[in-house]
C-alpha cells in the first residue's frame, strides 16, 4: 500500500528539483561565458587563397580600349503627335573598367524622308473641326501633319559609370559577361518646329495667308535646343570585341509639339488664345527612347586582372 507523501517531503523534493536545475543553467551559462566568440572579420585565410584576390584572370572589356557601338537603332516613345527612328553611332573611351567618356550621334527617320504620325496626329487630320476660336491653331485639319514639331537629330558628350559587371545565363546553357552602366552628359538637339507666327491678325478670317502659317514655304523652322542627357545600358559581349547595347536614353528640353496657340499675354493680361505662335506656347517635353546597337572593341584584345 503506497504511503501518500508529507508536506515537508515535497518540500525537500521540490528544493532538490530546484537546485539540481539551477545548477545546470549555472554550468551552461559557464560554459557559453568560456566560449570565444566568432567575428568574420577575425577569421584568416590560410594556404594557397591567402592574399589572393576575390576574382583572378576577370576580363576587362573597357579599360585601355575604344566602344564603337555601329549603328545605334533607336526608337522614341509616348510621342503625342511624332515618333522617331533614330540611327546613328556612337563612340566610348574607357579609362578604368568602370569609367569613360563618349560621343553619340543620331538622325531622325534618315533625315526626315519620312515621317510617322502617332494615331493622335492622325485622328486629328480626319475628325478635328477648325473654328473661329482655333483658326490659328489649326488653319486646316487635314494638313495637322504639316505643323507638329519634329526632331531632325540629337548629338551629344557624356560620362560612363559601370558599377556592376557578371554574367548572364540562358537557361543555365549559355553564358555570356554583362555590365550596366550609367551615362549622363550634354546634348543638343536638332528640332524642326512651325515657325513664328507675329501677325495678331493672320489668321482673323479663312484666308490663303491663315493657311500659309501651316502650309507655306515659311512655316517650318530649325532651331538647336540645348539639353540634357542621362540614361542607362546594358552591354552583353559574346566575345572580347563583338557584344551588344541595349540603352535606354532621355533628353528633355521645351519645345511646341503641336504647333498650336497655347499661351500668351503680358503685364498681367493674358489671352489665350492671344492670336501668336511663339516661345511662350513652348512647355518642358520630355523626349526618351530605346536604343539597340552593335559593340565593336578596339583593340580586339581585352586584358585580364591577375
Amino acid at each position: 500500500m503506497m504511503r501518500s507523501k508529507g508536506f515537508a517531503e515535497v518540500c525537500r523534493d521540490s528544493m532538490r528539483g530546484g537546485l539540481l536545475l539551477v545548477g545546470i543553467l549555472s554550468m551552461v551559462a559557464g560554459g557559453l561565458a568560456l566560449a570565444p566568440s566568432a567575428h568574420a572579420q577575425e577569421i584568416q585565410i590560410t594556404g594557397p587563397l591567402a592574399g589572393q584576390p576575390a576574382v583572378r584572370r576577370m576580363r576587362q572589356y573597357r579599360v585601355d580600349r575604344v566602344q564603337l557601338i555601329v549603328p545605334t537603332v533607336g526608337y522614341t516613345l509616348q510621342d503625342e503627335f511624332a515618333r522617331s527612328l533614330m540611327v546613328g553611332m556612337e563612340a566610348n573611351v574607357h579609362f578604368t573598367d568602370f569609367l569613360g567618356v563618349g560621343v553619340w550621334g543620331a538622325a531622325a527617320n534618315f533625315g526626315n524622308s519620312f515621317f510617322i504620325n502617332s494615331d493622335l496626329t492622325n485622328q486629328v487630320s480626319v475628325n478635328g473641326q477648325t473654328t473661329q476660336r482655333n483658326r490659328l491653331s489649326m488653319p486646316t485639319s487635314e494638313n495637322f501633319e504639316e505643323q507638329v514639331a519634329r526632331l531632325q537629330g540629337v548629338v551629344s558628350a557624356h560620362l560612363l559609370f559601370a558599377p556592376l559587371r557578371g554574367k548572364l545565363s540562358l537557361f543555365q546553357g549559355v553564358f555570356i559577361d554583362a555590365d550596366f552602366y550609367i551615362l549622363a552628359g550634354f546634348a543638343l538637339a536638332f528640332v524642326q518646329e512651325r515657325a513664328d507666327v507675329t501677325d495678331p491678325n493672320a489668321c482673323a478670317t479663312a484666308g490663303a495667308d491663315c493657311i500659309n502659317t501651316q502650309t507655306g514655304p515659311s512655316s517650318r523652322k530649325d532651331r538647336i535646343a540645348p539639353a540634357p542627357i542621362f540614361g542607362v545600358g546594358l552591354n552583353m559581349y559574346f566575345n572580347s570585341w563583338l557584344g551588344l547595347a541595349i540603352q535606354w536614353r532621355a533628353f528633355p528640353f521645351n519645345m511646341n509639339p503641336a504647333g498650336t496657340d497655347e499661351a500668351g499675354g503680358t503685364g498681367g493680361s493674358v489671352s489665350i488664345p492671344d492670336g501668336l505662335i511663339n516661345d511662350a506656347d513652348q512647355r518642358f517635353y520630355f523626349h526618351h527612347m530605346i536604343n539597340v546597337g552593335l559593340i565593336i572593341n578596339l583593340p580586339p584584345d581585352a586584358s585580364s586582372t591577375q
